[in-house]
């Protein structure tokens, strides 16, 4: 039996997994990116002057990858692992909005690092990144392009101090430094001057240090920026848990791809919908309280008036579920 489709507490008719499978095998994955990519501008353009919380006019991204797993058996064309395969979803998002500006769909051997060389690097943007990215000979040829990058250090990383900031330790602060790389290979393939950040975070309870090529922010600004990266995070954490990219109809590289770009289709949707009606809730409940009124004649905008009744209406229906497996 396949899954069973519902439409507003409405059950169709079975609809065969097979179908939706070869559907997903024949039609081409691009026809979806194209159109996703449509609604990226246009999302980008509605957010252009949200406002970040910090004293600077750059657009600022979060460079991230998240791994799917998939069964080696049925994915033997993604292959991961010795007995396991997997999907990596390298994605740039513009934390305006959160918008995922940039999104490059590899097999889970592609390392993090390596989506740099196909990536369009804008000048005067801040690429934010965790330290699976630090590689000084891209980092440079970023700099060399006119972009900025704000990324954590590696414990190993060797350096000489050239000249220290003052700082307010009582923001948490430990230092900021002017620094040049010494390590045998970073000596030459980053040869120009670096500025180290090092920050107590009493959240996580731990010191991170940061490497930049943004001289002119506050230190306390740097350090803002690499917290904001988390919104990468919960990017992919909701589009995984709630357009349910997680489930696939179609084995086939084709049908992934597929999937994944009309699921990102859905969320830049939702931010676009957000935007243009001045809405005030999250992009999850707004989802949640669309995919239960598709076919309400009720104005769109009365429905967000009180969202909480419809959730609480909702929450223990199927009407929730696109498929029921």
């Amino acid at each position: 039996m396949g899954p069973k489709l519902y439409h507003m507490g409405f059950r169709c008719n079975t609809i065969s997994r097979n179908t939706l499978a070869n559907a997903n095998e024949k039609r081409p994955w691009n026809i979806y990116a194209d159109f996703a990519q449509s609604l990226i501008s246009q999302a980008v353009e509605l957010y252009r002057d949200e406002d970040l919380g910090i004293d600077l006019k750059n657009t600022v991204y979060a460079l991230d990858a998240s791994t799917i797993d998939l069964c080696m058996s049925l994915f033997p064309w993604a292959k991961f692992r010795k007995t396991k395969s997997a999907v990596k979803l390298h994605t740039l998002l513009n934390l305006q909005g959160s918008i995922p500006e940039f999104i490059h769909i590899s097999d889970g051997k592609m390392h993090d690092v390596n989506v740099l060389d196909v990536l369009d690097i804008c000048p005067g943007a801040i690429y934010v990144m965790d330290r699976g990215y630090l590689d000084f000979e891209r980092l440079y040829t970023l700099h060399q392009t006119g972009g900025f990058f704000v990324i954590r250090s590696k414990t190993n990383t060797q350096y000489k101090r050239i000249y220290s900031h003052p700082i307010d330790k009582s923001t948490g602060l430990q230092c900021d430094q002017t620094i040049r790389l010494t390590g045998v290979d970073t000596v030459t393939t980053y040869p120009e001057f670096l500025r180290r950040v090092r920050i107590y975070d009493q959240e996580q309870q731990k010191r991170l240090v940061f490497l930049t090529n943004l001289f002119h922010p506050s230190a306390e600004t740097i350090a803002k920026l690499y917290k904001m990266r988390w919104q990468v995070e919960l990017f992919f954490k909701w589009i995984k848990q709630h357009l349910r990219i997680l489930s696939f109809f179609g084995t086939s590289e084709n049908a992934v791809k597929m999937q994944i770009w009309i699921a990102v289709s859905v969320y830049v949707l939702v931010a676009i919908i957000k935007k243009r009606l001045y809405l005030e809730q999250s992009l999850y409940t707004i989802l949640q309280i669309l995919s239960v009124t598709i076919f309400d004649k009720t104005p769109i905008l009365e429905l967000f008036e009180q969202p909480e009744n419809i959730c609480q209406k909702h929450e223990n229906s199927n009407q929730l579920l696109l498929f029921d497996l």
